[in-house]
């Protein structure tokens, strides 16, 4: 919602609310988001769980951006506060650590700024399941998706990932459901930093796969509003898919040139 007016700032909010949209997921990283949904939340704050995320990784740091973030909100607490794209184990054991933002999260939850703990993660899977079995976090949130699925590897297969949070009941928040892949040179047409599908059939069966993936509780819209009504509309047409459904529609990806969206260079994972 980076650089819209509040005007349609206002227009887009409006219409996710009349499909029955109730959670709003925002970062200080997302251009002017937390300034245009603050109107947003002065009058309907009772009816919309409020997730907020911070990409700083010392407790200072964090804390003053979870203060600043509840200024600009114009809100007392946040329903969920996480630890925002972490995609390294070094990144991830600063924030654990001693000093680290997990620790600044927790105060905040001990004095009710904060009522859930969650962590997200974008580009290793293999990071993000280490720090669930590190952390009790409340939610996880991560790509699940079908172009993950066209040529899974250690980096983008979300299965672990659902697996564990299943057993530790863990809510799942899944992002990029209606991404294709990267965008190709001068062909970039949407404000989103992947290429997402819009035609309405691949999205209604991207979607459905999405929302088909247990424990997944729900999925984020794309940044770009002109994507929402195909979303919104997948939703409202959603059929949870069988295991022979969703393995059709991995095959209609990979027919369709979807790709996944990492790993993008040589691998840096360590186990240490």
């Amino acid at each position: 919602m980076g650089e819209l007016s509040q005007k349609k700032a206002d227009e887009a909010v409006k219409i996710a609310l009349r499909y029955g949209v109730n959670t709003v997921d925002v970062a200080p990283s997302y251009g002017q988001a937390e300034l245009r949904l603050a109107s947003c939340l002065r009058r309907y704050r009772k009816r919309l769980f409020v997730a907020e995320k911070t990409m700083e990784r010392s407790k200072k740091r964090a804390w003053a951006e979870l203060r600043r973030s509840l200024r600009r909100l114009e809100v007392n607490n946040f329903d969920l506060y996480q630890l925002h794209a972490v995609g390294g184990l070094q990144e991830l054991k600063t924030s654990l650590g001693k000093d680290g933002a997990i620790q600044a999260i927790q105060e905040a939850k001990e004095t009710g700024l904060v009522n859930h703990i969650g962590i997200t993660g974008h580009k290793d899977m293999r990071v993000l399941k280490r720090a669930i079995e590190r952390f009790d976090f409340d939610s996880v949130l991560l790509p699940v998706n079908l172009a993950s699925m066209t040529n899974p590897t250690p980096e983008n297969d979300f299965r672990p990932i659902l697996k564990e949070a299943n057993q530790r009941d863990m809510a799942v928040i899944a992002i990029k459901a209606i991404a294709k892949s990267r965008w190709k040179p001068g062909k970039k047409k949407y404000s989103t930093w992947y290429e997402p599908i819009d035609i309405e059939r691949q999205v209604l069966e991207a979607v459905s796969f999405t929302l088909s993936q247990a424990p997944v509780a729900t999925y984020s819209l794309p940044c770009d509003i002109r994507l929402w009504p195909l979303v919104l509309n997948a939703a409202m047409k959603y059929k949870e898919l069988d295991k022979i459904e969703q393995k059709k529609a991995i095959e209609h990806a990979r027919e369709a040139g979807f790709k996944p969206l990492f790993p993008t260079r040589k691998r840096e994972y360590s186990a240490e």
